[in-house]
């Protein structure tokens, strides 16, 4: 009796749909699923195949295929999901991420340093790029670009345009060959914009932003991979309005370390920095020495890192004390 499948093969995902995923093996490419066995012993989302993920596949007569096993892992960018505790994986085995913003209703520090929190805390390299750079005058674009040099110091940060083609040759020089990228950023920076620039054809579809919303429209509605010319690799993914910190307090710690670097100067090992007398980085805010805006981006970003960061039984804990402190205050208030 002949046999419906062919031998195993290793393969890159990289496109991911509901439940079917798209895999390259050297020139071939094949529509893929997972088996029951590996839906039956997942735990969470982390188990399944995501995009840059190499894969141990068997192909079959029918030309489609069965994912066996995930290859171990370089990294994996993830976030929390809006909401909830799950952690949503982005994608796998990435060298760098590109985080976009657009230069004018989009461009904010503090949404940065959220971006630069999850990559640092996957091990990635971030690269900021601050796009539509034709928006503005050169002058305008000047003082961007020295408010973000100083508050994030040694991170690469590269001007582009879509429209006048500007900084698109920066950008394939920053694209290292046989190395997996990706963008991330909202929707309406001009992620999916950039990404047909590098390959110097429109494959994706773009929009312009919403008139009535003035927020971007989701035109990529799935993570895919694409293969530069060059031999680079780069993902797009969907905009995300929320990017919610998973596993993030090293990444925290890395994006502010100069913050945490003024903590050693606290009187108290555990201080919040918050209302402790001695606090060697409120002494710097006072001084101004650390501006406010970042302070209050550190601490923002700090407690939401280190709530998520505690186990699912001391996150109930934590919510059914908070929720008995308010039962507790009603009380006194009717009384």
């Amino acid at each position: 009796m002949e046999s419906n499948k062919f031998n195993s093969l290793i393969a890159r995902v990289v496109a991911q749909h509901r439940g079917l995923y798209r895999v390259l093996c050297k020139d071939n490419e094949f529509w893929a699923k997972v088996p029951g066995k590996t839906i039956y012993q997942a735990t969470s989302q982390i188990d399944y195949p995501v995009v840059g993920d190499l894969v141990s596949i068997v192909t079959q007569v029918s030309g489609h295929a069965i994912i066996e096993s995930i290859l171990p892992r370089i990294n994996i960018l993830q976030r929390k999901s809006a909401g909830k505790h799950d952690l949503q994986p982005i994608a796998a085995n990435l060298y760098a991420a590109f985080i976009v913003q657009s230069v004018d209703r989009d461009f904010n520090p503090n949404r940065f340093e959220r971006y630069l929190t999850v990559v640092e805390a996957a091990k990635i390299k971030p690269i900021l790029v601050l796009n539509k750079c034709d928006l503005i005058t050169p002058e305008e674009l000047n003082g961007k670009m020295s408010l973000l040099a100083d508050r994030f110091k040694d991170i690469p940060i590269l001007t582009t345009s879509t429209l006048r083609v500007d900084g698109i040759n920066s950008l394939k020089k920053a694209i290292i060959p046989q190395h997996i990228y990706c963008v991330l950023g909202s929707s309406g920076v001009g992620k999916s914009s950039l990404i047909n620039r590098l390959l110097s054809k429109e494959s994706l579809k773009t929009q312009e932003i919403s008139n009535q919303t003035k927020k971007g429209k989701h035109t990529t509605t799935h993570r895919e991979l694409f293969i530069l010319d060059g031999g680079g690799m780069i993902i797009d993914n969907p905009g995300m309005r929320e990017i919610g910190l998973a596993d993030a307090k090293e990444g925290v710690s890395n994006v502010f370390a100069e913050i945490e670097e003024l903590g050693k100067d606290c009187r108290f090992i555990d201080c919040t920095h918050q209302h402790e007398p001695g606090c060697g980085i409120l002494a710097a805010v006072e001084s101004g020495k650390l501006s406010t805006e970042k302070y209050q981006s550190y601490i923002k970003l700090k407690k939401e890192a280190d709530y998520n960061d505690m186990t699912s039984l001391e996150k109930r804990w934590k919510d059914k004390s908070f929720g008995k402190m308010v039962k507790t205050a009603k009380k006194q208030i009717r009384k």
